[in-house]
């Protein structure tokens, strides 16, 4: 694999270069778990580079680009164990698709994943303030007045969505937690279908990572939604990743956790980002217990110089 640059810890490994040619030197079965945002197929761009898949031309190209990378998350997971990714559906507008509508792009990752041999596991509604999403987008479907015009084109807000899909397998290592570290209370909201107490704001800063010339928009997922399927799916100095880490939200709540993480990021301003929020999380105090990645990760690949 080629990258433009790395960092190997004890608690973490980050790579800055292409998700689908790093994730080759990560071995077979060695992954407990991944959550990460996918790139939503062009309607946030968060670089210029060709190899963003949010820059792709076409719907077909997202997905051929992308298939490859769902096989691969397959081929490092352990039996067993699942992977979660953070979506929303998209809407549609006349002047990209000829008429006002919403895409179900949730559906199409999902088939996508089960096509390549995932077993959709579960689900996970989050819910969103339509007001807010109407201030920010204008969707006509959001706005009061739509109300007199035509009620027939109203609609309600989009929400997120943690899907979690299984590698088939039986788990080698079980995810065990007691009734102190997990009393029915708490499982009671996170096995609701609908969470509707995450609080959107609760992100890492990104300010700094931001380049206004060529991105659209930023969606760090929201920290409250990772440590609660980190904690549920996962067990101490497990292996966390996300081939798309951006500032490495995934990461900083599974190292401060006691999770050890692997991340992969193709723009050089997030990557750098990334790194200090993985430094912050580990000076953090809450990591005592240091890991060994190296039954993961083969470090014989050239780093571009």
């Amino acid at each position: 694999m080629q990258v433009l640059d790395q960092l190997i810890t004890p608690n973490y490994a980050i790579y800055n270069g292409d998700s689908v040619e790093v994730i080759k030197g990560i071995e077979n079965n060695s992954v407990h778990y991944s959550i990460f945002s996918p790139p939503f197929a062009s309607l946030y761009t968060y670089s210029n580079s060709e190899r963003d898949m949010g820059n792709c031309r076409s719907d077909d190209e997202f997905v051929a680009h992308f298939e490859y990378l769902v096989s691969e998350m397959l081929r490092i997971t352990k039996p067993g164990r699942l992977l979660s990714f953070h979506c929303m559906n998209l809407p549609m507008s006349k002047q990209s698709y000829g008429q006002i509508g919403i895409r179900d792009f949730r559906g199409e990752l999902i088939r996508l994943f089960v096509q390549h041999g995932w077993i959709y596991h579960s689900e996970v509604v989050i819910w969103k303030d339509p007001v807010t999403a109407m201030q920010r987008t204008k969707a006509l479907g959001l706005l009061h007045k739509q109300l007199k015009k035509d009620a027939a084109m109203c609609r309600q807000g989009i929400p997120d969505y943690l899907v979690t899909m299984r590698k088939p397998g039986e788990n080698p290592e079980r995810v065990t937690n007691t009734n102190e570290s997990f009393p029915v209370s708490v499982w009671q909201r996170y096995a609701s279908p609908v969470w509707m107490d995450i609080n959107p704001s609760n992100t890492l800063q990104r300010t700094s990572a931001r380049e206004n010339e060529d991105e659209r928009h930023i969606c760090p997922l929201q920290l409250e939604v990772i440590e609660r399927a980190v904690r549920l799916w996962t067990n101490k100095s497990d292996i966390v990743f996300s081939p798309f880490m951006g500032i490495g939200s995934e990461g900083y709540v599974s190292v401060r956790m006691k999770r050890r993480f692997v991340g992969i990021e193709l723009k050089q301003a997030y990557y750098h980002q990334a790194r200090l929020n993985l430094e912050t999380a580990v000076k953090s105090g809450e990591q005592t217990t240091m890991f060994d990645l190296d039954e993961v990760l083969q470090h014989d690949s050239p780093v571009e110089s």
